[in-house]
């Protein structure tokens, strides 16, 4: 099982570096913002008939609104960087990262449901006015997000290189361990991962930054069926609208998640000791935050 994870890992690590240097991304980059057009003025005219009293529109508006949400996902975008990276970095299970990415996704939606309900009726802004501000705002905080997240991966990865057992103030001498991630009888330290501790290295507040760094940018295509919606008086509609997008978008993210986790468990699938698994996990940790982060300050930088 490990040689078939490991072969599928190596398959989707060449299949992507081969993407990269023939200019596949670009292709595929441009795929995607083609069918986001597409899907946007499909959305348009669905309004159109929703307004004019068709309730059948309903059905293949919300299947258009799913569309748009996976082309957006599929084309550039900062929760593929996030959730992927994340998976790498840490010791994740496939079904929680996956639960992660739909959370996400789902909370993305809420945030433009809850910037357009503020803007409309609270701040009275219009729709020029409130892309705007997500363009020029929330894309540049959400990246810089990303790069804090990508930091603290690193900063966590270089903590775990300097921890004790791993080369740092650790003198050699002969141990006697009671069992797998169990502490040392001579020296008083631990020379693997408990596995508790590794099942339990991702817990709620790493989630939260998780999700909160996703959903503090709305997405474009969300907020212009919201505001259409709420200038045609049927926003409950664009909310519905909103979350089907979410959907689409998550099935991108939770692709992403499986690849990610499928990834790391084949690079570590030849280091079944917890002893191996000490001294490679900080160093993953490292590199995938470094990536990330520099990925990401770059998109900020980008934006302003």
């Amino acid at each position: 099982m490990h040689r078939l994870i490991a072969l599928v890992a190596l398959a989707v690590v060449a299949g992507l570096a081969l993407l990269w240097w023939t200019g596949g991304a670009r292709v595929v980059e441009l795929w995607a913002l083609e069918g986001q057009r597409e899907a946007q003025t499909a959305m348009a005219r669905g309004l159109r008939a929703l307004r004019g009293g068709d309730p059948a529109a309903l059905t293949g508006f919300l299947a258009v609104c799913f569309a748009y949400g996976f082309f957006h996902a599929a084309g550039p975008g900062h929760g593929k960087l996030l959730i992927g990276g994340y998976g790498a970095a840490r010791a994740v299970g496939a079904a929680k990262l996956s639960a992660v990415a739909l959370v996400s996704s789902l909370a993305q939606g809420a945030t433009a449901v809850v910037l357009v309900g503020a803007g409309v009726w609270v701040w009275q802004l219009g729709r020029a006015q409130m892309t705007g501000m997500a363009d020029r705002l929330f894309a540049p905080l959400s990246f810089a997000a990303i790069a804090l997240v990508g930091l603290w991966l690193a900063w966590r990865g270089l903590r775990g290189l300097r921890a004790p057992g791993m080369g740092g103030g650790h003198h050699h001498h002969d141990h006697d361990h009671a069992g797998d991630g169990a502490t040392c009888a001579t020296c008083g330290h631990a020379h693997g991962p408990d596995p508790v501790a590794l099942a339990q290295a991702t817990g709620w507040r790493d989630i939260a930054v998780l999700v909160g760094a996703v959903a503090i940018r709305p997405c474009t295509g969300a907020l212009f069926v919201l505001i259409l919606t709420a200038q045609m008086g049927i926003f409950a509609t664009g909310v519905a609208g909103t979350f089907a997008m979410a959907l689409g978008t998550a099935s991108v993210t939770v692709a992403v998640a499986v690849t990610a986790v499928t990834l790391r468990r084949g690079v570590l699938a030849g280091m079944a000791a917890n002893a191996a698994l000490a001294r490679v996990q900080p160093v993953i940790e490292l590199a995938v935050g470094l990536l990330v982060a520099v990925i990401a300050g770059q998109l900020a930088l980008a934006t302003l």
